[in-house]
């Protein structure tokens, strides 16, 4: 049956102790906190040059302990650490970069484990039910493991299998997070000069994960992407076999192709890396504009390019659906800014929520107007000329002098999402015109949707 009779994975089954995962946590809480306590005590005896050092200091080492942590936990409060990542509103940028590695793979569990939970979840042994699985993990990561293999009508496929006892965590972990998350705010408060409500992020966090843990779920979503982006023939959506997909077992088309980090390394055509830089920003506003769904993993793991090429897109766990409401303002306050109609902005960013009613909406359009300069341009422009720390920085000025606080739920992944549109954009360098590549991207919206009415 197995294309390698190797036994894929090293990693030992989920550890669900209740206690040892709530002393684990408290004691990283407790050093979290303490760091930064300490950091505080230091500051009135130092000069603001030490202070800046010392802070950051600080900030590194806390993130190495919660990802050292994580790693430790794995499971559900891996997950949750990489969720959290997406949080620059909570958490500083030198603390992001260090919570991001916790995207890396982890160890693979034993294929013994796997096949137990195979057979459990689809009713019989994967002898029977595939043609071919490979017993070594063709990926792993913090809730599951993938392993390529064969249908009996021959065709090629992947199968995402969910660790057994990630599920059994899944109390525990939120409640260890939410301990962590109390700490998190008061760094948000004092060093970011952010307000957080944290029922709101704890909230997000259990309803994400509520999500991901669902295979079913994730199944639907692929089938909903691949029916959105049915008359795009330059796109891939893997096609799902529902009849070998359950709560904790995802089955689907696998997709041969090179991943965005070969891409974007050395010596790769920058004709075709231009071709693949538009499509991908296409793509990703067609989800804001069009589909009121965006993928909000940009893991450059989630992204094939195919050798026709095709731009192929995998992972459909972390899915956020707006309502039209939402999809059609943040359509508006696009279509305003290009067109400096700082009226209509105002309004859009009301009912966005990004603003109060009544409040003055300039300092939030000169946040936008910091943010999507690259936009307003009508000339090619180099994204690499794009400074997104300097830029941040301006942004995180203006808000702080005008205590613009307000931090919607849909924003969080939209920006999570935009992120790593600028930071592709910058690694794949592409020279356009992104003024006209935005516009047509909302005038493009706003076609289909007449057209629809």
């Amino acid at each position: 049956m197995a294309r390698d009779k190797k036994k894929g994975g090293s990693a030992e089954p989920l550890t669900t102790g209740r206690t040892r995962r709530a002393l684990s946590v408290g004691s990283l809480t407790t050093q979290v906190g303490g760091n930064y306590l300490w950091n505080a005590l230091k500051r009135p005896f130092q000069s603001v040059d030490e202070q800046n050092r010392e802070l950051l200091d600080t900030h590194l080492k806390n993130a190495m302990l919660i990802v050292e942590r994580s790693q430790e936990l794995r499971g559900t409060f891996l997950k949750l650490t990489q969720m959290l990542s997406m949080r620059n509103d909570l958490l500083p940028a030198e603390m992001l970069d260090v919570l991001s590695v916790v995207q890396s793979d982890v160890p693979p569990m034993a294929f013994d484990v796997i096949r137990e939970q195979l057979t459990r979840e689809l009713g019989g042994p994967p002898e029977e039910l595939f043609a071919e699985l490979d017993e070594e993990a063709f990926a792993a990561a913090s809730l599951g493991q993938v392993h390529r293999g064969r249908l009996h009508g021959g065709e090629d496929i992947v199968v995402k299998v969910q660790y057994p006892g990630v599920e059994e965590t899944v109390a525990q972990d939120l409640k260890n997070m939410k301990a962590l998350l109390h700490t998190f705010t008061l760094i948000a408060r004092d060093v970011l000069r952010q307000k957080v409500d944290i029922d709101e992020v704890y909230d997000e966090l259990e309803e994400r994960l509520s999500e991901e843990l669902d295979y079913e779920n994730e199944a639907k979503n692929a089938q909903r992407f691949g029916e959105m982006f049915a008359d795009d023939d330059e796109i891939i959506i893997p096609e799902v076999y529902p009849e070998l997909t359950s709560r904790r077992v995802l089955t689907s088309s696998y997709v041969d192709g090179y991943k965005f980090a070969d891409i974007l390394g050395p010596g790769v055509d920058q004709e075709l890396k231009d071709q693949i830089a538009i499509k991908y920003f296409k793509t990703v506003w067609r989800q804001v504009f069009e589909f009121g769904a965006l993928h909000t993993d940009p893991h450059p793991g989630n992204y094939l390019v195919t050798y026709h090429p095709k731009l192929a897109i995998l992972d459909f766990g972390s899915i956020r659906y707006f309502p039209a409401e939402i999809r059609r303002a943040y359509r508006r306050l696009a279509r305003a800014l290009l067109d400096q109609d700082k009226s209509t902005a105002g309004q859009a960013l009301v009912d966005l929520g990004f603003i109060n009613e009544g409040d003055d909406p300039s300092p939030m359009v000169q946040v936008l107007d910091v943010i999507f300069e690259p936009a307003y341009a009508d000339r090619p422009y180099d994204p690499r000329d794009y400074n997104s720390m300097e830029r941040a920085m301006s942004a995180a000025a203006i808000k702080l002098e005008n205590r613009v606080f307000n931090s919607p739920g849909h924003s969080v992944f939209l920006g999570r999402a935009l992120v790593g549109l600028d930071s592709y954009m910058q690694q794949f360098a592409s020279v356009v015109n992104y003024h006209r590549l935005f516009d047509e991207c909302i005038r493009e919206a706003e076609e289909r949707e007449e057209a629809g009415a």
